[in-house]
């Protein structure tokens, strides 16, 4: 038998991690390898004065271990002080605040290292720490709480990451410090409350109120009222649970972190920004991060000139709720694969049918059907899943050309679709574009008008407008409409097919040049998408650049092989003048004129 060469003992350790460590490192890293090890410096201090010791430098964070709780969280209170007043000296954006987690348990002792579940939970409750602030366990908090001044914020019982056990958390702060706020108090579950963290059904997302930098009131309103769009549009993703204003706008103040005020909100993810001005222009920085384990899902900066605030704050609102809400989506397509198959929820399976579907192959398209009918069977009257298997079956039907059978499908689940929840855009955006399919446009412009009712941001029903106003031969007012779609999802999955109804209503203005180089951008998305090279070659021709058009024409061939001008007299055009116009262009490349 090995000789053992650890021992076990009673500790109080104390995590600490640098805040924003990584933004400053892009900023000018020298500067803040610098300012991290000053800091560093003056927590080692610290931790000496009062009878602690540091260990396990790694990057950003900092480890201390102390025989006592109590010197341990003075020792924190003490250098958390010496930082503040360090970084209040400095500009806002090269500050570097640290958060601390305090934990008492058992530990492993090997070579001046300590290991075990006492020392990750240290390392976990950190991350419920505000900025220049301290969390502890309950298992610490026992210990101090009637022999310091320490005031404390209960968190109630989380669950850790790596953790098989939930711990209750509490924020601890210096006796007489202001108290947090009562909007925040009311929030935050009680002493006695248990956190439930992993709530069954679909995600909550929560958008707090942006920060307006500068002091402006305009600003400041512009940035409430940016908020409110998104959570308003939001709203309209039937799919995903919105908290509402009027809990979330009371985390102003995000010194907590996005883990406090998501659970104290019951939200997966959260929302936040800042909006600033200068001069004539505004700049609005966002984010979206997952509550559960910390991570940045998402962050981008807009900028724009300040001329009219309200089709402004219209623009950038639906803009970021159209991002979001695919973010998000896709975020959940990947968390379903942490959950065994026969363990997911009615819509964990629909996400994880999107996460097929998404890949668009042959087979993966049958696997989604698989996940869409399994979640059926569950849940028949779920209009999650009757828009899924709509959408299905429209995709289908397009790729066979208006399949009969199929399109009534789509007509089937999105009428039931629509008895389960008349305020949801997507079925009448499925029953708008069955009707394009059918050749009915006139008829499609109806549905597809009630879906922007419902939600202006739906980037799918604007591209489908755009088609229908195509057939109809309006080509001039299509164009808006396919433009607004690209603004609205510049992303998206089937922006192949957008972009190429774009080409198209170019190709009926002739205006060659755009026509081109919008095809050409519908083909580095999808190079096998017969029609955008079809209007590629015609325009090509067209433009007299008829050697360019005879390669594309080659490189059609060699990909569909098959192919007929039949194809292109299928499409629905009201007017079959429109058909043959395209098809008149194609033939140019090959004729002597």
């Amino acid at each position: 038998m090995a000789e053992r060469n650890y021992t076990r003992q009673l500790a109080t350790i104390v995590s600490i991690d640098a805040v924003g460590f990584s933004r400053l490192m892009g900023l000018d890293d020298e500067s803040a390898v610098a300012a991290f090890e000053e800091r560093r410096d003056i927590i080692a201090e610290s931790c000496s004065t009062f009878g602690g010791r540091t260990f396990g430098d790694a990057g950003d964070s900092v480890m201390a271990e102390f025989g006592n709780p109590i010197e341990a969280l003075r020792a924190a209170f003490d250098f958390q002080d010496r930082i503040v007043t360090l970084n209040s000296s400095l500009d806002e954006p090269m500050r570097m605040p640290f958060r601390a987690g305090i934990n008492t348990g058992d530990v492993i002792v090997r070579e001046g290292r300590l290991y075990g579940d006492d020392v990750n939970i240290a390392a976990r409750i950190q991350e419920f720490a505000p900025h220049d602030g301290l969390a502890v366990s309950e298992t610490t908090w026992h210990h101090v709480k009637d022999k310091t001044a320490a005031e404390f914020t209960d968190l109630g019982e989380l669950m850790l990451k790596n953790i098989a056990l939930p711990v209750r958390v509490l924020i601890a702060r210096r006796g007489g410090n202001l108290s947090p706020p009562p909007a925040l108090m009311a929030a935050i579950p009680s002493v006695n409350g248990r956190q439930n963290v992993s709530p069954k059904g679909p995600p909550a997302i929560a958008v707090l109120p942006f920060q307006a930098d500068g002091g402006e009131r305009d600003v400041g309103y512009m940035a409430d009222g940016i908020a409110e769009d998104i959570i308003y549009g939001l709203s309209h993703r039937r799919w995903l649970s919105v908290i509402a204003k009027n809990s979330s706008f009371q985390f102003r103040d995000d010194t907590l972190g996005t883990r406090v005020i998501g659970n104290a909100l019951g939200a997966r993810y959260i929302v936040s920004g800042t909006l600033m001005r200068n001069d004539e222009r505004i700049r609005l920085t966002t984010s979206l991060a997952d509550v559960s384990n910390g991570r940045l899902v998402w962050s981008q900066r807009f900028d724009r000139a300040l001329a009219d605030i309200f089709s402004l704050r219209d623009e950038i609102g639906a803009e970021i709720v159209s991002i979001l809400d695919k973010e998000v989506d896709r975020a959940e397509q990947a968390r379903t694969f942490q959950v065994p198959w026969e363990s997911l929820e009615t819509w964990q399976l629909v996400r994880r049918g999107r996460w097929h579907m998404n890949r668009r192959t042959r087979g993966d398209t049958e696997i989604a059907l698989e996940f869409f009918e399994k979640a059926y069977r569950e849940d028949p009257n779920s209009s999650a899943v009757l828009n899924e298997l709509a959408w299905w079956y429209f995709w289908r039907a397009w790729l066979r050309f208006g399949d009969s059978d199929d399109l009534d499908k789509v007509k089937q689940y999105s009428r039931k679709a629509l008895l389960m929840d008349s305020l949801d855009a997507r079925p009448h955006a499925h029953l708008g574009v069955m009707d394009i399919m059918r050749g009915r446009p006139a008829s499609a412009v109806d549905h597809l008008e009630e879906a922007l009712h419902i939600n202006p941001s739906f980037a799918f029903a604007h591209s489908a407008m755009g088609s229908a106003r195509l057939l109809l031969g309006d080509a001039a007012g299509a164009i808006p409409f396919f433009v607004e779609t690209e603004r609205l999802s510049p992303f998206d999955l089937y922006r192949f097919h957008n972009l190429g109804e774009l080409a198209a209503a170019y190709s009926f203005l002739e205006d060659w040049p755009s026509a081109i180089s919008t095809a050409d951008r519908s083909l580095d998305l999808s190079p096998g998408y017969f029609y955008s090279r079809f209007l590629k070659i015609g325009a090509l021709a067209r433009s007299g650049r008829k050697q360019e058009a005879m390669r594309e024409l080659a490189i059609l061939m060699t990909r569909h092989p098959d192919f007929s001008e039949q194809r292109v007299r299928w499409i629905p055009f009201v007017d079959k003048a429109a058909n043959e116009f395209l098809i008149a262009n194609f033939k140019s490349a090959v004729s002597d004129d």
